[in-house]
This record gives C-alpha cells, sequence and structure tokens, in this order.
C-alpha cells in the first residue's frame, strides 16, 4: 500500500483547490497553494494527524498564493508562516512575484528546479517547471498524481494574456512536459473548472483541446491569431 497522503481541499470563491500532500506513516504533508483560508486548510490537515512541514507554490497569482487581486484582500503563505515558519518552495523565475503580491522576504523562499525532487517524511515528490501561464509556473508529480496548478485543467489550460504569460512556453510545456506522463497519471488542477474534480491523462487528451495535437484552433486562440 502507498505511504502517500494527498487531500484536494476547494477554497475561496474563485473555485481554488489547494492540497496537501506527503506521508502517512510519518504523519507529514506539504500544503500546495495555501490560499483563501489558511485556517481551514490547517485545520484539515490537523483533524488528520498530520503536520504541515512546508509549502510548494505553484506560481506566483494572489489566488494561489496570497494577495491582492480584483477587490480580493486573500490570504496565503504570510498568514500560514505567521503561525507555521515552513520553507516554501518556489521556481527562481516567480521569486520577485511571490515577494511582491504576498510581501514574505526572499529568505523565506527556497529555490527548486525542474526535476528535483523534495522529500516528505520519505515520499518524494517531483518538480517540474511548466512556464506558460507565468515563468515560474511549476507542477509537481507525487507517485501517479500530477498537481497541476494553472498550468492544465481537466479540459482547458492557464490564460496567457496576464503578465508573464507566453503561448509559446505554455505549448511546450504541455506537449513535451505533460502530455508524455503515462496516461494512469491523475491530474490534479489548480481550479475546479470541470463537472469532475480530477481525471487520468488519457482522459484529459480525449477531452482537452489543448493536448490534441490536430486541434490547432484551439492554439491560434491561445495565440490571438
Amino acid at each position: 500500500m502507498s505511504d502517500l497522503y494527498l487531500k484536494q481541499l476547494l477554497v475561496g470563491p474563485m473555485a481554488n483547490f489547494a492540497y496537501l500532500v506527503g506521508s502517512r506513516s510519518k504523519r507529514e504533508c506539504m500544503v500546495v497553494d495555501p490560499a483563501w483560508d489558511v485556517d481551514a486548510i490547517t485545520n484539515a490537515a490537523e483533524a488528520d494527524g498530520m503536520t504541515i512541514t512546508g509549502a510548494l507554490v505553484t506560481h506566483y497569482h494572489p489566488d494561489h498564493c496570497g494577495g491582492h487581486l480584483w477587490g480580493h484582500d486573500i490570504q496565503g503563505i504570510a498568514e500560514l508562516m505567521a503561525t507555521k515558519h515552513v520553507p516554501v518552495y518556489v521556481q527562481a523565475e516567480e521569486v520577485d512575484g511571490i515577494v511582491k503580491v504576498t510581501g514574505v522576504s526572499r529568505n523565506d523562499l527556497k529555490i527548486c528546479r525542474s526535476g528535483d525532487q523534495i522529500d516528505v517524511g520519505g515520499v518524494a515528490i517531483k518538480v517540474i517547471h511548466t512556464p506558460g501561464h507565468t515563468p515560474g509556473s511549476q507542477c509537481f508529480l507525487c507517485e501517479d498524481r500530477l498537481i497541476s496548478g494553472d498550468t492544465l485543467f481537466i479540459s482547458g489550460c492557464g490564460r496567457v494574456d496576464l503578465p508573464g504569460g507566453n503561448a509559446d512556453q505554455l505549448y511546450d510545456s504541455l506537449t513535451n512536459k505533460l502530455a508524455k506522463l503515462p496516461e494512469n497519471t491523475i491530474l490534479l488542477p489548480g481550479h475546479n473548472y470541470d463537472p469532475v474534480p480530477s481525471a487520468t491523462m488519457a482522459d484529459v487528451k480525449g477531452r482537452n483541446p489543448y493536448l490534441q495535437a490536430a486541434s490547432l484552433a484551439a492554439w491560434r486562440h491561445v495565440r490571438g491569431v
């Protein structure tokens, strides 16, 4: 039986997903994209007897890490660290954005790069750098589960019309990285935008036009041409 502990939590008015991921036997976990309701996230971990030992941030947008967005003052890593001073793992390209939107110190951030493995109680979390939605967007592969943030949704992908977005980079991230994962990999997206909260990559490829090589219309739409 796998030692992987993973819990999907729906938080906030923008249908965000936060995740707890770690080791059942060691009772340790990290929180992915702690935002909106930090108490609810930490209470969920405590209810399962888990200790939060770190945070993983998929990208710097405030609805995933805290800050001010479209009239919302959003809780995030700053509030988490006020009670649990844990390391926060980010891609190098996201450091400036995360410091700016959350107000945390650079000293609180741990730089990780694509291919790195982060250990949580003996459970390995593989980092995959997937630029496109933002320059330092990253996904986390935990055994056969992929936490994808806003890079890939079950029937769509992250927008590229915000600062730092790049359609060419996103195309490369999706087709040359995520689409090549085993088809039994379970996609766990950063938002609840679909009728189901997760799906296998085989199912995603069947319904998501951005992963279908024959469908150029979707990419023309993203690129604005």
